[in-house]
């Protein structure tokens, strides 16, 4: 099934009901209609992180169910999978062939080793302090081998993720091998998480490193394409970034909407977010809220530092529920780029700025996704944050079957649905959008044409009151979208 420009989901496969099989059934009885397409969460055997640490790419893991299930999912809803390019299990037949039988191992050059990176085998203070990484000390764990000897090996995240040497031809043939696999299966997009640490050279950042990101890039894409599935790079940094990309062609996400939404919606001000919707991609996913916190680097230089420090400083104190510390060491997190909450609660659990929210992410350019959380209007998850110490959890909460049909009562929802529907049913959205930047700086119009459709988002961003007209063919006039 093609791409549609329709409102994608994006779900765990065992957090919107127990199961993936639960999860198609409630897809099937309760949102036809008001999303099209389903992101699921990397659902392979993984070994930490919640899926992120994957084994294999080849099987399901066994607690969601299997392939079957993807499918029929995929039967009435375009799907995106993950594919963590960076890295592989510690787990994994692949790393414990390696640890077993160090240079004997067919798998010896899948993984970065550091005495065979670094000139001298081993970084300098200076060429760690370069690298862009994600723990404050040299990405690597020490790999002890049977025959009891001890090497560093290359570990940007987790230690249960070990990342893969992509240039060497073992690795590439792996890829290629996981990746014609996957499409195989009923997949539109294949989403490649963290794909920008995965090019690393001594002397760099070991960061998206020009040349050799396009290559990469290149070599995916020549996997894909006889496959008809489209590929989105994931990656968390500076806006310019997403532009490059966008740029050559490539899908993107939308991750500085999220924060920019934010200010617009705290200071009453249309000054930040028509100016993006003037520049930003337009072959891109939106989002509001995903599995990961609220981006924050993303809108360096689209908000001021000051700007940026007053919507952290709001969302603490506007926001329902959501307390620094939830984004210190005490709740396992020293992320300084993102921010942990529900955006629901980050709008103090309110639901006209919540559905404003929505309907300015809906108009802007773009394919919107949605988080099931945020499907769900769902609040801060303070007892599972509690009980696991673990700051994302907040946004991480578990939907039972007959927890999710009880939210579907609230009027908050169903006026959020019949909006989703809107948008993914009239075809102005096809067609181009215009900003009316005459109005007052307190105010935000959006109108979206194509041929005689023709629809337009009027909104107060001070009391966040907004209206939704549209040109209805079938009655020749302009229509008000009715919320319930």
């Amino acid at each position: 099934m093609s791409i549609k420009n329709k409102i994608m989901l994006i779900t765990y496969a065992d957090s919107f009901g127990k199961n993936l099989k639960e999860a198609g059934e409630i897809l099937n009885k309760h949102f036809k209609g008001i999303v099209e397409g389903v992101h699921i969460l990397p659902f392979y055997p993984s070994s930490s992180d919640r899926g992120f640490a994957p084994l294999t790419y080849k099987e399901v893991d066994k607690n969601f169910g299997d392939w079957n299930d993807i499918d029929q999912i995929g039967e009435n809803f375009y799907l995106m999978y993950d594919f963590m390019i960076n890295h592989i299990s510690k787990s994994s037949e692949y790393f414990q062939d390696f640890k077993q039988n160090k240079d004997k191992s067919p798998y010896a050059d899948l993984f970065i080793r550091y005495k065979k990176f670094w000139p001298s085998g081993e970084p300098s203070e200076k060429d760690i302090d370069l690298i862009y990484k994600r723990k404050p000390k040299a990405p690597c764990i020490d790999v002890d081998f049977s025959d009891g000897t001890s090497e560093k090996v290359w570990c940007t995240f987790d230690e249960e993720q070990i990342d893969l040497n992509i240039y060497s031809d073992v690795t590439k043939q792996l890829i290629k091998d996981f990746l014609v696999y996957l499409c195989k299966r009923k997949v539109s997009i294949v989403r490649l998480d963290a794909f920008a640490y995965a090019t690393k050279r001594p002397g760099t950042n070991c960061f998206f490193i020009e040349k050799d990101v396009w290559e990469l890039l290149d070599f995916v894409k020549s996997i894909l394409n006889p496959y008809g599935v489209e590929l989105l790079p994931e990656i968390h940094e500076h806006y310019s970034i997403q532009m490059k990309l966008a740029e050559k062609g490539y899908w993107v996400y939308d991750f500085a909407l999220p924060m920019i939404l934010l200010y617009t919606l705290y200071s009453g001000s249309n000054k930040r977010i028509n100016n993006w919707l003037k520049i930003c991609p337009r072959k891109q996913f939106t989002t509001l809220d995903t599995h990961d916190g609220i981006g924050v680097v993303d809108v360096a230089d689209l908000l001021t530092e000051e700007e940026i420090h007053e919507t952290k400083k709001n969302l603490f104190s506007k926001g329902a529920n959501v307390k620094k510390i939830y984004n210190t060491m005490a709740y396992n997190n020293l992320d300084v780029y993102q921010v942990n909450c529900t955006y629901y609660s980050a709008l103090g659990n309110n639901d006209r700025s919540y559905l404003l929210a929505r309907a300015i992410q809906f108009f802007t350019p773009g394919i919107p996704q949605v988080y099931y959380v945020g499907l769900l209007a769902g609040e801060n998850d303070i007892k599972l944050l509690e009980e696991t110490k673990v700051g994302r959890n907040i946004n991480r909460h578990y939907y039972s079957k007959e927890e999710i049909e009880t939210n579907l009562q609230r009027p908050v929802l169903k006026r959020l649905f019949k909006l989703m529907k809107f948008r993914n049913s009239y075809e102005a959205f096809d067609g181009d959008l215009f900003i009316n930047e005459d109005c007052a700086i307190s105010n935000i119009e959006l109108t979206w044409k194509k041929d005689e459709f023709n629809t337009t988002l009027s909104a107060n961003l001070n009391t966040h009151e907004y209206k939704i007209t549209y040109y209805d063919i079938s009655t020749g006039r302009f229509e008000e979208l009715k919320e319930i």
